[in-house]
């Protein structure tokens, strides 16, 4: 069990720094919840390959940096697309 752990966590971080991926992204592709990428990857990881978990890390922090105005695009492009269906009909 604990093998099958440490290489999850290594395919996690490869696959955030592959793809710039969020956390989001990541559970979703591996069918895990957010809280146990965020634990493979801030403290698994570490123990396993420090570079690697840096690595990971730098992608996490820009994305948690951007999160913002991802949310806001996304609230933008709601409104946008409710004011489409409103005018339509």
């Amino acid at each position: 069990m604990k093998g099958y752990i440490e290489e999850r966590a290594v395919d996690i971080a490869n696959y955030i720094i592959d793809f710039n991926a969020t956390v989001r992204q990541t559970a979703k592709q591996f069918g895990i919840s957010k809280s146990t990428v965020h634990k493979d990857v801030t403290e698994r990881l570490v123990q396993i390959n420090p570079t690697l978990a840096s690595k990971a890390r730098i992608v996490l922090d820009l994305n948690k940096s951007e999160r913002h105005i991802r949310g806001g695009l996304a609230t933008k492009e709601k409104y946008l697309h409710k004011q489409q269906c409103n005018t339509r009909y």
